[in-house]
């Protein structure tokens, strides 16, 4: 096929020709390096500035991480040391408490020694006995001198019972009753001999008992003032 020309000094382009991606010419740009050390500083430096931008990158979402992490435990903690400071002014009104109540446990039991003593004593005495003192151990001595206290921290109390019996079979159910009593330990028939009363022999005995503070379970309270119907 013959073409013309109508346009004189511009060339028609070729057919099939348009824009083209040239690749650079690494062979002629290789050849133009003179000093090979130079490319592989120029490599070795493009390497670590990358790596250390991808380890900033990393390093910089863990950091984000890991604050979150503090932040949530830091309010975790503060919510525990509320919890904590609670708890403890809480023991500290319970050992107050406490204190308090040991106190006057400890003046209730003191108050009530005798009462007890001598309901125990009453309830162990058999028929056909009789009864001629009750008294305590002096509990004393020289300056430094140290009473002996019970295992609830109480001063020990000594009661000596004295009596007379015309049986010597109830003096000896006496002794066990006694030693059965929550309030006595220690039951100790000092002495005991016959002795004529009334132009008749009866048994004159000693015995000593240590009181202590019975279980709670025998220990019954009741109200000082009752309604009256």
């Amino acid at each position: 096929m013959i073409e013309i020309n109508l346009l004189p000094g511009k060339k028609r382009a070729a057919p099939g020709a348009g824009f083209k991606l040239a690749l650079p010419d690494f062979r002629g740009l290789l050849a133009s390096i003179k000093n090979p050390w130079l490319l592989a500083a120029s490599a070795t430096t493009a390497l670590v500035v990358g790596g250390a931008l991808a380890l900033f990158v990393t390093e910089s979402a863990r950091l984000r991480v890991l604050d979150a992490r503090l932040a949530a435990v830091l309010v975790e903690k503060r919510r525990f040391d509320a919890v904590i400071a609670q708890k403890r002014q809480s023991e500290r009104i319970r050992d107050s408490l406490v204190a308090e109540i040991n106190m006057i446990r400890g003046i209730d039991a003191d108050r009530y020694i005798w009462p007890h003593v001598l309901d125990q004593i009453t309830k162990s005495l058999p028929p056909y006995t009789w009864l001629t003192g009750i008294s305590y151990q002096q509990q004393g001595g020289a300056p430094g001198y140290t009473a002996p206290t019970d295992s609830t921290g109480m001063v020990a109390v000594r009661v000596w019972i004295t009596g007379s019996t015309v049986d010597i079979q109830a003096y000896t159910t006496f002794l066990r009753q006694l030693a059965a009593s929550p309030w006595f330990t220690d039951v100790t028939p000092a002495t005991s001999q016959t002795v004529i009363e009334a132009d008749r022999p009866v048994t004159a005995f000693n015995v000593s008992v240590r009181y202590k503070v019975a279980d709670s379970v025998y220990i019954r309270t009741i109200p000082l003032v009752r309604s009256v119907r």
